[in-house]
């Protein structure tokens, strides 16, 4: 028996060693795997840039390790990796063309525009694109639309339908659990609550929902037009006949696409553009690639500040599937602070794709933002979204430059109190007795709706609450409070029309935000800077909580267009009762 507990116990002890040692040469693998990656890349003598457009675009590119471990990395697409790989090879000799590979890209209007336009800008360095894929999607055809040359597999199909919207209700859901939700709002227009008061569109949502799907067609059209020497008469009369069920041969006599080929065939026609023979290897670099291709860093350096997704005071808690990537108000308010005070960044570029959320997280980032102006220039650059508290954030910046079809605007605020006395009297069957010492002790519980004074009590603080967002903007716009009135009411614009009604100063990408921050600076040469940096190795294996990881990707993409509900009713409890955003769940197809 004294043997038989002495082997047991060497072999417990070997196994152990056995595993640390596993693991410090998995560490080292991992490890050298991301060192390797991050290796200088040399670009080799006609090369081509290809540009795999599969997976879900973010507006700044993060190493996830669970998704690298997976097999998976290629889920994400930065949109700042993008533009800066497009840039670099327009820059680089040895690249002679971009090949774009259509797939399944879900990414927004302004984000497919920004990049389109650094294709265009490419092909003015007299370099040529090729495009081709199996399916196009509607957003990526407009993508390929700017290559020199487009192709379909015989087989394959492009989706030309238009644009669509079709907001999500939830009043039902809840009713069927016994929760109704006491909303108190500011604006017509600000509709962010009917997903959860009403079972379809009131007609000002409805009518500033069309404006801004027409505005978002309209753009699309006229640059495919141009692109493809196409009518937009012709291009509407297609998507009415629903061609992505139409024989392929269609595509190529209505100039959609230059030809038919399978994937082994455009190879050949590559090579043709590169000068070599069929034979001979194609020098192929990817996006990752043109980022281990390192530019001088001449000048002065403008820091350019990724904020995007919703905006909360404090990290929302909640573990692997805590939601999209956050705006955390006391976090970036920190970043900001650092740049702030340090003399080596000369301008400040504020990159915002956010359709708002909490009014007080808001008006603290506005606050953190005045104090960053008075020491150096700041300039907004928006993206997809910059609306309502992403619009709040954004209206005090020396200059704010937007997307044709950036959505932005949304000037207004709502509270919003879940009542749940329902689920839990009728319900669950739970009941209730008081006892308190003044007659508002027991304000907000869950016991009973709101009453009549307490609903008085809230209807003035989001009424004060509203005047300050007005006034915010009015002296960020050098407006009076009556013409910031007269746009507001929570109605949402197109950056185009935004322009016209001065809430934005430029339309444009982040090129020309940073160019516009150089100049304020009075700095003639300068290079740019990302911040916040991503997160180090040992902070993603760590880390329990906060937005955007692997996990989290993978229920987004399993759920499609009902993870967004599904993320809301999780983290009801959580929220802020007092709001600052667009309709949650544009659903813009």
């Amino acid at each position: 028996m004294k043997d038989f507990f002495k082997y047991a116990f060497a072999t417990v002890v070997g196994i152990i060693i056995f595993l640390v040692v596993m693991g410090i040469f998995a560490a080292m693998s991992i490890v050298g795997m991301i060192s390797s990656a991050q290796a200088t890349k040399n670009v080799s003598k006609n090369s081509v840039l290809v540009m795999n457009l599969s997976g879900v675009m973010k507006e700044q590119a993060d190493e996830n390790i669970l998704a690298m471990l997976a097999g998976n990395s290629a889920n994400t697409i930065g949109l700042n990796e993008t533009l800066s790989a497009i840039r670099k090879a327009k820059k680089n000799d040895n690249v002679k063309g971009i090949y774009i590979e259509a797939g399944m890209l879900s990414a927004d209007y302004p984000q497919l525009q920004e990049i389109r336009n650094a294709l265009l800008d490419f092909r003015k360095s007299g370099k040529w694109i090729v495009a081709y894929g199996d399916t196009y999607t509607q957003g990526t055809y407009y993508l390929a639309s700017a290559a020199s040359k487009i192709y379909l597999n015989p087989q394959g199909m492009i989706d030309w339908a238009g644009i669509g919207a079709q907001p999500i209700f939830v009043k039902d859901l809840l009713d069927k659990f016994g929760i109704k939700m006491q909303v108190l709002k500011v604006g017509k227009y600000k509709s962010a609550t009917e997903t959860f008061t009403e079972d379809k569109m009131s007609e000002p949502s409805r009518q500033q929902t069309q404006a801004y799907i027409d505005g978002l067609w309209q753009n699309m059209l006229k640059a495919v037009s141009e692109s493809r020497h196409i009518s937009t008469e012709q291009l509407n009369a297609q998507a009415d006949n629903l061609i992505i069920f139409g024989d392929p041969k269609e595509y190529v006599r209505n100039r959609f696409v230059d030809g038919l080929l399978y994937a082994d065939q455009i190879k050949s026609e590559v090579k043709k553009l590169l000068g070599v023979e069929q034979d001979a290897a194609i020098n192929q670099l990817s996006i990752s690639d043109m980022q281990n291709v390192k530019e001088k860093h001449d000048g002065e350096q403008v820091a350019v500040y990724y904020a995007y997704g919703d905006i909360v005071q404090s990290q929302l808690p909640g573990g692997l599937f805590s939601g999209a990537h956050q705006i955390v108000a006391t976090d970036v308010n920190k970043d900001l602070e650092g740049l702030m005070e340090d003399d080596d960044v000369k301008a400040v570029v504020i990159r915002v794709n956010s359709g708002g959320g909490s009014a007080y997280a808001s008006e603290q980032l506005w606050h953190q933002i005045e104090l960053l102006k008075k020491k150096k220039p700041v300039v907004v650059s928006m993206g997809g979204m910059a609306a309502s508290g992403g619009y709040y954030m954004s209206c005090g910046a020396n200059w704010i430059v937007a997307e044709p079809t950036t959505l932005t605007g949304s000037i207004g605020i709502f509270g919003m109190i879940p009542d749940r006395s329902q689920l839990l009297t009728q319900k669950l069957g739970i009941k209730f007795d008081e006892v308190k010492t003044n007659k508002n002790s027991l304000f907000g519980t869950g016991a009973r709706p709101m009453n009549a004074e307490e609903i008085s009590y809230m209807t003035a603080y989001i009424d004060r609450g509203y005047n300050l967002f007005r006034q915010r903007v009015a002296t960020g716009r050098k407006m009076t409070t009556d013409q910031v009135e007269a746009i507001a009411q929570g109605h949402v614009f197109l950056g185009q029309d935004a322009l016209k009604i001065k809430l934005v100063d430029e339309l444009g990408g982040l090129d020309k935000a940073v160019a516009k921050a150089a100049k304020l600076a009075k700095i003639n040469e300068y290079y740019t800077s990302e911040y916040p940096a991503p997160l180090s190795f040992t902070d993603q294996l760590l880390a329990e909580t906060g937005g955007g990881n692997y996990l989290d990707e993978q229920l987004r993409a399993f759920l499609g267009e009902y993870y967004e509900p599904f993320l809301l009713l999780k983290t009801m409890n959580r929220q802020d009762v007092i709001q600052a955003r667009i309709p949650f769940y544009l659903n813009i197809k």
